[in-house]
């Protein structure tokens, strides 16, 4: 398997499946790890950070979730890959820059990928589609047992896993669900709800996460502390709080419905006719004309459109899927063109 078949099955976090998917797209656990002995990869030197890259690939092979894993090093990989990899959330934007003694592990169903390197020495992550929060916690918890046999991690009685950065020192555990939150938005409610969920020790990025602002009414909400508390405490917590969150959003869609249900559908008909007539659009608006759509699909507005269909263009249309479909590099107003056909293509 290499990365071009990506191109052609769908994403983990993409099927739409999954308890309460109408509004939650995605559930997320990581896990950072160092291993013991050696500087923080940001401190480490050269030699260092190669050992820590052969360590962690000699272990893969121990961990039954990773059978067949495909890794990747950085230095190996174009720009166009390395974003496209970003762009299927398999790594963050960070572990794209200065990859010499980066490396990325990926296995071949897109649910667990392993950052080599970034600003800790691993950072595990496993992904599910849903609400699925807990599923997420169980797999990457046999990961972690399974790789503790054959690495030795930093870890220290009193404060727990050490990590390069504070916020993470503990369980190094951070638990994330991306939710899609168009009636909130449309009722001018959210301000209010995020607000509250971030007095409660929640944190809200956008779409692809730290550093990221939200689009297309889409908001990835995750745990701030992971000190001192146990990791099944953390999921609980984010699990009650997020399921607060999604009662709030299918009250206000029901709202909507029943006394707004004409100004609703007009507005998501409106996108549909955009976007299946658009000859020229932009990344920024086709993620909030899919919102849209994603909530006409889920409303029942739409017969012939799945919402796995609809949540796949999310991420097909972004900039480097479309050139890697492409089979070269585009300018932005080709990338716009591209788009426009590819999105025709699909709702016709």
């Amino acid at each position: 398997m290499t990365l071009d078949d990506f191109l052609h099955q769908e994403s983990e976090w993409l099927k739409g499946t999954g308890p309460r998917s109408n509004i939650v797209m995605s559930s997320r656990t990581r896990l950072a790890r160092n291993l013991e002995g050696l500087p923080y990869s940001h401190w480490a030197d050269k030699k260092q950070l190669e050992t820590i890259l052969d360590s962690v690939r000699g272990a893969m092979d121990s961990v039954s979730f990773l059978k067949g894993s495909m890794f990747f090093r950085m230095k190996d990989l174009s720009d166009i890959d390395k974003v496209f990899l970003v762009e299927r959330h398999l790594m963050s934007p960070e572990h794209t820059r200065s990859g010499e003694y980066k490396a990325l592990i990926v296995d071949p169903k897109e649910i667990v990928s392993i950052m080599v390197n970034e600003e800790d020495h691993l950072r595990i992550q496993v992904l599910q589609s849903g609400f699925n929060i807990k599923e997420t916690w169980r797999i990457i918890d046999e990961i972690d047992t399974a790789l503790s046999k054959k690495l030795s991690f930093a870890y220290s009685p009193k404060w727990g896993y050490l990590t390069a950065c504070p916020t993470n020192v503990g369980t190094g555990l951070r638990g994330s669900i991306m939710l899609h939150l168009p009636a909130l938005v449309f009722t001018a409610q959210i301000e209010r709800v995020l607000g509250a969920t971030a007095k409660l020790g929640l944190n809200i990025r956008g779409f692809y996460g730290e550093g990221t602002e939200a689009s297309g009414n889409l908001f990835q909400i995750s745990n701030q502390v992971s000190m001192g508390r146990t990791e099944d405490d953390i999921i609980d917590n984010l699990e009650r709080i997020i399921d607060q969150i999604v009662s709030r959003e299918d009250s206000s869609r029901n709202t909507l419905i029943s006394k707004n249900k004409e100004a609703l559908t007009d507005r998501i008909w409106r996108a549909y006719g955009t976007l299946k007539s658009a000859h020229i659009i932009t990344s920024r608006e086709t993620v909030a004309l899919l919102s849209a759509i994603r909530l006409g699909v889920d409303l029942g507005v739409f017969k012939d459109l799945n919402r796995e269909m609809v949540t796949e263009l999310f991420i097909s249309t972004q900039p480097a899927h479309l050139q890697k479909l492409s089979g070269k590099i585009l300018t932005a107003e080709e990338r716009d063109v591209k788009r426009a056909d590819l999105i025709r293509e699909k709702l016709k």
